[in-house]
């Protein structure tokens, strides 16, 4: 990275989000930007999760980009490697190369209001950027709980998002910390090679049958040579959930017939009603993640597995003790325990313009406008901000629809026009969340009766929209001025500028006019 090196936008991340901002850019004729990467290749999650059995929950065909579909997915759902095969083959095809600065961990970022742009210092040098990309994603930093004895641990210890490929499981006497969305994948892959497994469960998850199933060379060839086929097959996938969204969002109690499926999935596979006692949560269906696997509750019904319903309070020595009293000796524990996501590391790293980082303004809980722009933070935009996750469907849509906003974000400030910088009305942003926690509160994840990695400290549902993805896309369709103060340098005099810049700015304020009506769509659509 060159000394004092300037670009028009810093895109921080090269998972879905980075590279899909990368793609937008380019596409509307910005490549004055660069990639930023704290690791030595691109893929975000999909890079650093490499555990065993690692996959996707979500179709295949709906979990890539709408610009980029892959008529040749191997199966239904697809396997860790085949996705981040996939996102190579995206920097590739988009000829994002040359933007790509790996090893570059952001370390700070601060807003300069006298030049308006952002310096920002990483581990390779230091750069300033008149627009800020972030897409680090909410499942980028690993959560290890503190457990009082882990330090004195004489074993093995790792986060499943960090595995330890070195270190061979077989016939280990092995700890599996946490029942989420990567404990119920790595359970079965490791089930038949380690001597013990003791799986230390909090709260029991709500686990559907995994309808995968390798895709055939005729369906591929089908979706090469007629590649309608493929946008039909992704339309399908994306119509079934848009249909599932209301039971979640708006009447929870028609889940129970979900419930009674999933309690069947089980039955199948555990005979032992102790055990099965043990797996049943008593919550409602959804209002955590629903996962889903045909292996688990098979490889828990092993003879070589112990399931402790308790959550792991403290580690003597090689022993695990749970918060019921129960141990369990052990040579290695795996922890899969999550991420930060309420409280992402890089809000710490972000210092807007009234000197606060972006994690002391969010310390109450995160807001944005529209999941993408933070008050205080002039043109600095996040892709998977708050209240953009989702719990039935393809955060692939969701990502596509802040591209279309961060698009138009970057014709506004063209239209704008010399140096110009918009930031966040605390107004708009106040209106927009309050409208998304008003809806929430009618949720399943709200009303469930579970406390779920959705929920922040203080119990607010800031990760989940509480609506269909074709209502946020119309949300984020274009940028409403109106919404946004416009920063000029303080240097600027009234009545500056030539003539070019004078039309574009008369432009604007045309566009600003007009947003009334946009505003009101916008409304009506959340």
């Amino acid at each position: 990275m060159a000394e004092h090196e300037h670009v028009r936008v810093a895109v921080i991340g090269s998972g879905f989000g980075g590279l899909g901002a990368a793609v937008r850019l380019r596409r509307e004729g910005v490549t004055d930007f660069v990639v930023l990467e704290r690791a030595d290749s691109v893929g975000g999650t999909w890079r650093d999760n490499s555990y065993p059995g690692c996959a996707c929950d979500v179709p295949s065909h709906l979990y890539s980009f709408s610009f980029a579909p892959n008529p040749d997915w191997p199966r239904a759902f697809s396997g860790q490697e085949h996705i981040r095969a996939y996102l190579e083959r995206v920097a590739d095809v988009f000829g994002l190369r040359p933007h790509l600065r790996f090893d570059a961990e952001v370390e700070l970022m601060t807003w300069d209001a006298e030049q308006l742009r952002w310096e920002i210092e990483t581990s390779s040098g230091r750069l300033t950027a008149d627009l800020v990309v972030s897409a680090t994603g909410p499942l980028s930093d690993p959560k290890i709980p503190e457990i009082p004895g882990l330090d004195s641990f004489p074993g093995t210890v790792f986060h499943s998002a960090r595995w330890d490929h070195d270190y061979d499981l077989k016939g280990k006497r092995v700890a599996m910390v946490g029942t989420g969305a990567s404990a119920i994948q790595i359970v079965p892959a490791i089930q038949p090679r380690v001597g013990k497994l003791t799986l230390f469960q909090r709260t029991p998850p709500w686990v559907m049958p995994r309808m995968d199933r390798a895709i055939s060379g005729a369906e591929r060839w089908l979706h090469r040579k007629l590649p309608f086929t493929t946008q039909a097959r992704r339309g399908l996938l994306w119509g079934v959930r848009e249909l599932q969204v209301q039971a979640f969002t708006k009447h929870p109690g028609q889940l129970g017939f979900v419930e009674q499926l999933a309690k069947r999935n089980m039955a199948r596979a555990i005979k032992d009603p102790a055990l099965r006692a043990k797996l049943t949560p008593d919550y409602r269906i959804g209002c955590k993640r629903i996962l889903l696997s045909s292996e688990y509750y098979p490889a828990l019904a092993r003879p070589n597995v112990e399931v402790v319903a308790s959550g792991l309070a403290e580690v003597r020595g090689s022993t695990l003790v749970a918060a019921d009293g129960s141990e369990a000796e052990v040579d290695a524990i795996i922890f899969g325990t999550g991420f930060h996501v309420t409280d992402m590391p890089i809000a710490e790293r972000v210092v807007g313009a009234e000197g606060r980082t972006l994690a002391e303004v969010w310390k109450g809980g995160m807001e944005a406008l529209r999941g993408a722009s933070a008050a205080g933070f002039p043109n600095w935009m996040t892709i998977i901000g708050p209240n953009t996750g989702l719990g039935n469907s393809s955060m692939i849509l969701m990502i596509e629809s802040q591209l279309n906003y961060l698009a138009d974000f970057v014709r506004q400030l063209d239209v704008l026009g010399g140096r110009a910088a918009l930031d966040a009305r605390p107004s708009a942003v106040g209106a927009w969340n309050r409208r998304v926690q008003e809806r929430m509160k009618r949720t399943v994840w709200n009303t469930g009766g579970c406390t779920s990695w959705y929920l922040d400290a203080n119990g607010r549902n800031t990760t989940v929209w509480p609506g269909t993805t074709a209502e946020f896309r119309r949300a984020t369709r274009r940028v409403d001025l109106m919404e946004y103060e416009v920063l000029r340098p303080p240097v600027a005099k009234a009545g500056e500028g030539t003539p070019e810049t004078g039309e574009r700015a008369a432009e604007a304020g045309t566009r600003a006019a007009g947003s009334g009506e946009r505003a009101a769509e916008a409304e009506a659509a959340i």
